[in-house]
């Protein structure tokens, strides 16, 4: 999200259109300030802001920052998550993976989160923050007590008791069983309030469901890539799957990393292995579809940083791509 200089934006839909948004881009950040009205997760209690700010980019070398990671960067992103809470925005989603060292990064993206947490508390006491943090189904972890175990290190890193939202951040190459297993045993031991899955297909998200479903507990979510240019979940099952079965889905995404921003052009292509991606040829390509998100998002005085998430699940998207349908080959 266009909150933090290399973040990342997710939207919450759960049948029903975003609320009203008003956002002002400035050089590195947008102030976003959304309805008071909140989704609620699935069949579960939970209910968080229809716009949250995904950390993925939070103390990561490997893919964002350039790989770097400094003081400037870390203001910046401390900056985000104050800006978000003062604008009504209190959903922030993280992963065990985001940042670790494992994955190459220079501090753990949970470890941040728990740190910005913890520093606006002090300030203000009452502030509301929930937190989405994900397991991470690596080969060599199997059965339900990974989860459990993945999960107490994750609270501890964010200093935390509990969480609101843990998720299967993809599914394993076995054992995937207990792993569902080890959400249920969160949700009954009281260390989570809602279960999700994430990048699950729709064959998977159905087994997920029934055996949670079991147990009497709600799968609340599935959190999936989901943009204007990356509408495979309303090809492959998995968007009409989260309807049918009361699933909510949250679109990780939904500016294709800044790409639908209108912040990068084929003259400045964004810089690490996103250039690899949004290459010039693309973004020359993209420039129709900008163009239109524009001048949609100034007939409502909206910036398109803001408009892109909100039309990828709504009247004006289909409105956009019967438009533009014929002359774009990238969608």
């Amino acid at each position: 999200m266009a909150m933090h200089v290399s973040g990342a934006c997710f939207s919450v839909f759960s049948g029903s259109r975003v609320g009203n948004i008003k956002a002002v881009a400035s050089e590195g950040f947008a102030t976003v300030k959304t309805a008071e009205d909140k989704v609620k997760l699935g069949g579960s209690d939970l209910k968080v802001t229809k716009l949250g700010v995904g950390a993925w980019s939070w103390g990561d070398t490997s893919y964002w920052n350039n790989f770097q990671w400094d003081d400037r960067k870390m203001k910046a992103a401390k900056a985000a998550f104050d800006t978000s809470l003062d604008n009504g925005i209190t959903f922030f989603d993280t992963a065990e993976v985001y940042g670790s060292r494992a994955s190459f990064g220079a501090i753990n993206s949970e470890t941040l989160l728990g740190r910005f947490i913890k520093e606006r508390k002090q300030r203000d006491p009452e502030v509301e923050v929930t937190v989405a943090t994900k397991f991470a189904a690596l080969p060599w972890r199997l059965g339900r007590q990974s989860v459990l175990a993945a999960l107490k290190d994750s609270l501890f890193r964010l200093g935390l008791s509990s969480v609101e939202l843990y998720q299967l951040h993809w599914a394993g190459i076995w054992g995937n069983e207990g792993f569902i297993d080890g959400l249920g045993d969160a949700v009954e031991q009281g260390l989570v309030k809602a279960v999700g899955v994430s990048n699950y297909s729709e064959k998977r998200l159905r087994n997920a469901y029934e055996k949670l479903k079991k147990r009497g507990i709600p799968l609340a979510s599935n959190q999936v890539n989901y943009s204007l240019i990356y509408r495979k979940p309303e090809e492959n099952g998995v968007k009409a799957a989260c309807d049918e079965l009361g699933i909510t889905l949250i679109a990780y995404c939904p500016i294709a990393q800044g790409a639908l921003t209108g912040k990068y052009t084929p003259q400045n292509p964004p810089t690490g292995p996103r250039g690899r991606i949004y290459t010039a040829e693309y973004l020359r390509n993209l420039q129709p579809l900008l163009n239109r998100i524009k001048e949609l998002g100034e007939n409502y005085s909206k910036t398109s940083t803001q408009n892109s998430p909100c039309m990828s699940n709504s009247l004006a998207k289909q409105i956009l791509f019967q438009q533009l349908e014929k002359c774009l080959t990238i969608c």
